[in-house]
C-alpha cells in the first residue's frame, strides 16, 4: 500500500510541475492574444486602406505581431515554457531559421518584378 501511495505522490508532484497555468494566467494570455489580434485587424482594415501606414511597413508590423502571437501560443498553450532548456533551445533555433527564411522571401519576393522585363 505504501508503494501505491508514494507512486501517487510522485505522479502528483510531476503533474504540478508541468501544469504551470492557472486560470488567471490563461485569461491573461488570452487577453494579450486578443489585443494583438485587434491591432492586426486595425492595421489590415483601417491603417493600410486609409493610407495611415504604407503597405510594406504594414506587412512587416503584421508579420512581427503574428510571430509574437505564435510565441505566446507555443510558450503557454503548447507548454514549451515549462519544458527543459534543451527543447526550448532547439525550438528557438528552428524559429530563428523560419524568421530568417521569411525575411529572405520578403526581400527576394520583389526581385522578379524589378529585374525581369515584362513580356
Amino acid at each position: 500500500m505504501s508503494e501505491l501511495h508514494t507512486d501517487h505522490a510522485h505522479g502528483e508532484h510531476a503533474h504540478d510541475d508541468h501544469a504551470g497555468l492557472s486560470k488567471k494566467k490563461i485569461w491573461q494570455v488570452f487577453f494579450i492574444l486578443l489585443g494583438i489580434t485587434v491591432v492586426e485587424f486595425i492595421i489590415a482594415l483601417w491603417a493600410i486602406p486609409g493610407q495611415h501606414m504604407s503597405q510594406s511597413v504594414g506587412n512587416y508590423v503584421y508579420i512581427a505581431l503574428t510571430l509574437y502571437k505564435a510565441f505566446y501560443i507555443v510558450a503557454y498553450f503548447m507548454h514549451l515554457k515549462f519544458e527543459k532548456i534543451g527543447l526550448q533551445v532547439t525550438v528557438s533555433i528552428v524559429f530563428i531559421f523560419i524568421l530568417y527564411f521569411i525575411v529572405l522571401m520578403l526581400i527576394e519576393g520583389g526581385y522578379l518584378h524589378l529585374h525581369m522585363p515584362l513580356v
